[in-house]
C-alpha cells in the first residue's frame, strides 16, 4: 500500500490506465496468435497435399493482426517500435512459410567501430 496521498493517486491512475489498455493489448495478442495458427494450418495443408494451399484465410488473419497492432501503437498501449517488430516477424514468418524454397536474407552484422590509437 502507498504511504503518501500522491502515491495513492498514482496507483489509482495506473489502475485506470491498465483497465483501459487491457482489452486493446489482449485483442492484439489474440489476433497475432490466430494469424500464426492460420499460417501453420496453410503450410501444413500445402505439405500434406503437395498442391498449392489456400493462403487467403492466413492473409485475412494477418491483415487483422497488423491492424490491431497499429491500433495498439496509435493508442499508446504498445510502443510503435514494438508493434513494427511484431508485424515484421509475423510477415517474415508468413513469407517463409509460403515460399520455403526462397532464400531468406541474413542480417549483416554492423561494422566494427573505428579504433583510435
Amino acid at each position: 500500500m502507498p504511504n503518501k496521498a500522491a502515491a495513492e493517486k498514482y496507483l489509482r491512475a495506473s489502475q485506470r490506465r491498465r483497465m483501459r489498455n487491457k482489452p486493446v493489448r489482449t485483442y492484439a495478442r489474440t489476433t497475432v496468435r490466430a494469424a500464426l495458427e492460420a499460417i501453420e494450418d496453410a503450410s501444413d495443408a500445402a505439405t500434406d497435399t503437395g498442391a498449392a494451399a489456400d493462403w487467403t484465410q492466413a492473409e485475412e488473419r494477418i491483415q487483422l493482426a497488423v491492424g490491431a497492432l497499429d491500433r495498439a501503437a496509435q493508442k499508446g498501449v504498445m510502443h510503435a517500435n514494438t508493434a513494427a517488430r511484431r508485424k515484421s516477424r509475423l510477415l517474415r514468418r508468413f513469407h517463409q512459410a509460403r515460399n520455403p524454397e526462397s532464400p531468406s536474407k541474413r542480417r549483416v552484422p554492423p561494422p566494427e567501430p573505428a579504433r583510435t590509437p
